[in-house]
C-alpha cells in the first residue's frame, strides 16, 4: 500500500510522472477524481461539455470544465481542460490524439460521463417511459464510456500497468436488485460488464479495468435537490433519513488516487468496487474523518431490518 495519512491525503508526487484522463470530469465524483489525481502529482486531463461559455443539456451552468481545472490547481497538481463531447467520435480522437502528441502515454482512463440523472423516470414501467429519454440514457451512460475507451486504449497500452476506471451508480452485488427503472437499471450495470471485459482485453498488455461506483454522494445537485451545501448537509437527514450515510465526492476521489498508486491493483482487475469497500482496504477517510459504508448499510439494515443507524456505518 502507499504512504497515506488516516485523513486521506495524498503522500507529495506519488503519482508524479503519470498522465491521466479523467472523462467526465466537470462535477460530482469525476470533479473529485480529478482534484486527487492532480494532488498526487499525475497530470490530468479533465473533459466535459459544460464550460463557461456553453451549457451542457444537463443545464447546470455554475459547474465547468473550467472550475474543476482551478480545483486541480488549487490542490496542487496541473491540468490541461478540454472541453469535449464523449458522444462525437470525432471529438473524443482529437482528444486523444492531442494527449498523445503533448504527453506521449496515458496511464490513468476515468470513465465518469453520465449527465442523464434528468431522464430517469422511477417506477414507471418500460412502457410508458418516455422512450426518447430512455435511449438517450443509454448514450449518455453505455455509448460514450465505449467509444472513449474505442480511442483511448491503444495509447494507454502502450506502457504495461494502465488502469481503466468504469464509474457507476451501485455495486455489482447491489444492482442484483432492480433500480426501479428498466432503462435506468440496464445503463447502471452495463460499466460492471465493461471492466469485466476490459479486464479480459487488457491482461496481455498489463493493464487493470475496475468498475467502481460511490455510495450515497452529496453531488452538487444533490445538495442543491435538498436544499442544502457540503457544510450543512445534515441538516437533510430530516426529509431523507438515508442521506446520515451520505458521503462527500472526495471519498471516491481518494480510491481512484488509491487505485492509480497501488502497484498490485491487478488483484483487482474486472471486479466491481465501491468507495467505502476502498477507503477500508486502503486505510483513508472521508473528509470529514469518518468511513461510510453505504452499502453494507443498505444490505444490512435498510433491506435486511437490522436493528442500527447510519452510525454505526461510518
Amino acid at each position: 500500500m502507499t504512504a497515506q495519512a488516516a485523513t486521506g491525503q495524498a503522500a507529495a508526487g506519488e503519482l508524479a510522472g503519470r498522465v491521466a484522463l479523467v472523462a467526465g470530469a466537470t462535477r460530482g465524483a469525476g470533479r473529485a477524481m480529478a482534484v486527487e489525481l492532480g494532488r498526487a502529482g499525475a497530470l490530468v486531463y479533465v473533459t466535459g461539455r459544460t464550460t463557461r461559455e456553453r451549457v451542457s443539456e444537463v443545464g447546470r451552468p455554475t459547474e465547468t470544465i473550467e472550475q474543476t481545472a482551478e480545483l486541480v490547481t488549487a490542490a496542487g497538481g496541473t491540468e490541461i481542460a478540454v472541453p469535449t463531447d464523449h458522444l462525437e467520435p470525432a471529438q473524443v480522437k482529437a482528444l486523444i490524439e492531442r494527449i498523445d502528441r503533448e504527453q506521449g502515454r496515458l496511464d490513468v482512463l476515468v470513465n465518469s460521463v453520465w449527465g442523464g440523472d434528468r431522464l430517469i423516470e422511477f417506477d414507471t414501467r418500460l412502457w410508458d417511459l418516455d422512450l426518447d429519454n430512455a435511449l438517450r440514457m443509454f448514450r449518455l451512460g453505455i455509448d460514450t464510456h465505449v467509444i472513449t475507451s474505442h480511442f483511448a486504449l491503444p495509447l494507454l497500452i502502450r506502457r504495461p500497468g494502465g488502469l481503466v476506471v468504469e464509474v457507476t451508480d451501485g455495486t455489482a452485488a447491489f444492482n442484483r436488485r432492480y433500480r426501479g427503472s428498466l432503462c435506468f437499471d440496464l445503463t447502471k450495470n452495463a460499466p460492471h460488464r465493461i471492466a469485466f471485459g476490459l479486464a479480459a482485453e487488457l491482461t496481455e498488455h498489463g493493464g487493470t479495468a475496475v468498475s467502481l461506483t460511490p455510495g450515497f454522494l452529496r453531488s452538487e445537485e444533490m445538495l442543491d435537490h435538498f436544499g442544502v451545501t457540503e457544510e450543512t448537509w445534515r441538516e437533510a437527514v430530516a426529509q431523507e433519513p438515508h442521506f446520515a450515510i451520505a458521503e462527500s465526492p472526495a471519498l471516491i476521489g481518494r480510491g481512484v488516487r488509491a487505485l492509480a498508486a497501488d502497484p498490485e491493483r491487478a488483484r483487482w482487475t474486472g471486479q466491481s468496487l465501491s468507495s467505502g469497500q476502498l477507503a477500508k482496504e486502503y486505510g483513508f477517510t472521508d473528509t470529514d474523518g469518518s468511513r461510510p459504508d453505504c452499502f453494507g448499510y443498505f444490505e444490512d439494515v435498510v433491506f435486511g431490518g437490522k436493528q442500527a443507524t447510519a452510525a454505526d456505518y461510518r
